[in-house]
C-alpha cells in the first residue's frame, strides 16, 4: 500500500512476495472492503470506427450500428504491453480475498486473477487485460489484471491469486521463472460502464468493465467535439468539471478500434451494461 494513498480511494495493493521463501502464501493487508452490489440498467448503446460516422440507437429500442473498423496497434496505443511479445519475469502469490484490488472492479467472480508489478501496471493501463502465464514445465494459466504489485516487484514480475498460482506449481513453491504474453480471449460478454461513487454533473469518474482488450482512452463528448478523460491508477477516468459527465462515451481499445456508448445515465456505482465488445485478435 502506498503510504500517501488518499483514503477515499482505498484501492488494495497486492503485497510483494519477491523474496519470499516460506511455505504459505502471505497475506495481502489493507484490502479494499466490499461494495454494495451495483443495479443493473440497460441502455442503449452503438458502435463506430475511426472513419465512419456514428449509429446511434434510442433509449427504447436499444440497436447497434455496423462492425466497428480495427487498425494495428500502435505504441502510443499499447504502452508497455503489447501484442504480440513474449516477457520474462517471474511469479509470485498472494492472498487476493474476495479478488478486489487497485483496479477498482471489486469482487470477483473468478479468481484466475493477478497483480501487474507497478511498472508494467503503468497508472492502470493494464487493468483488464488478459495474460497467458508460463513455466519452463509447460504449465499455464490465463490471468486477469485485477490489481497492482508494488515495489519490490520488479517490471515483468506477476503476483498470482492462490488459485492461479497453484494452476502452475504447489503453492508453498512461492516463485516461478515465467514468461507472459497478453490475450485477445474468445468472450461473449460485453463491456460495462460504471460511474464513481460520488459524480454528479459538475464531477464525474468514469471505468470501462469486461472490455476484452486492454483500454487506450476514453472520450467523452463535450463542447461539440471528443474529450480524452485523464486515466487515474484507481482505473476510473476523470473530468474534473463536469464535462461530458452522463453524455456519449467512446472507448478505444490498444488496436484502436472505437465503440461509441449512448444512454449511459449518471448514476453513480451501477453498473450499466452495454452491447459493444472489441474484436478480437
Amino acid at each position: 500500500m502506498k503510504p500517501d494513498r488518499k483514503a477515499d480511494e482505498g484501492q488494495a495493493r497486492a503485497t510483494s512476495v519477491a523474496e519470499y521463501k516460506g511455505t504459505a502464501a502471505p497475506t495481502s493487508p489493507g484490502r479494499k472492503p466490499s461494495t454494495p452490489s451495483p443495479s443493473a440498467a440497460s441502455p442503449s448503446v452503438s458502435t463506430s470506427a475511426p472513419a465512419t460516422p456514428t449509429a446511434s440507437a434510442s433509449a427504447s429500442t436499444a440497436r447497434s450500428s455496423a462492425r466497428p473498423r480495427t487498425v494495428p496497434a500502435t505504441p502510443s496505443l499499447a504502452g508497455r504491453i503489447r501484442p504480440k511479445t513474449t516477457y520474462q519475469g517471474v511469479a509470485t502469490v498472494y492472498k487476493a480475498g474476495v479478488g478486489d484490488g487497485a483496479c477498482s472492479y471489486g469482487p470477483s467472480g473468478d479468481m484466475m486473477i493477478a497483480a501487474m508489478n507497478t511498472t508494467d501496471y503503468e497508472t492502470s493501463r493494464a487493468c483488464g487485460a488478459y495474460v497467458l502465464v508460463r513455466t519452463a514445465s509447460g504449465a499455464s494459466v490465463t490471468v486477469r489484471i485485477t490489481n497492482e504489485c508494488p515495489l519490490p516487484c520488479a517490471p515483468g514480475q506477476l503476483d498470482l491469486s492462490e488459485q492461479a498460482f497453484a494452476k502452475l506449481a504447489p503453492v508453498s513453491t512461492g516463485r516461478l521463472t515465467i514468461t507472459w504474453s497478453l490475450l485477445s480471449p474468445d468472450t461473449s460478454g460485453t463491456i460495462s460502464i460504471r460511474y464513481k461513487n460520488g459524480s454528479s454533473p459538475y464531477w464525474c469518474g468514469i471505468q470501462a468493465i469486461g472490455h476484452r482488450n486492454p483500454l487506450a482512452r476514453l472520450e467523452v463528448r463535450a463542447g461539440g467535439g471528443w474529450r480524452q478523460l485523464a486515466r487515474t491508477d484507481y482505473n476510473y477516468f476523470l473530468s474534473p468539471d463536469g464535462s461530458g459527465c452522463g453524455g456519449a462515451i467512446r472507448l478505444t481499445d490498444i488496436y484502436g478500434e472505437r465503440l461509441t456508448v449512448n444512454g449511459i445515465a449518471l448514476r453513480p456505482d451501477a453498473v450499466q451494461p452495454t452491447r459493444v465488445q472489441f474484436a478480437r485478435h
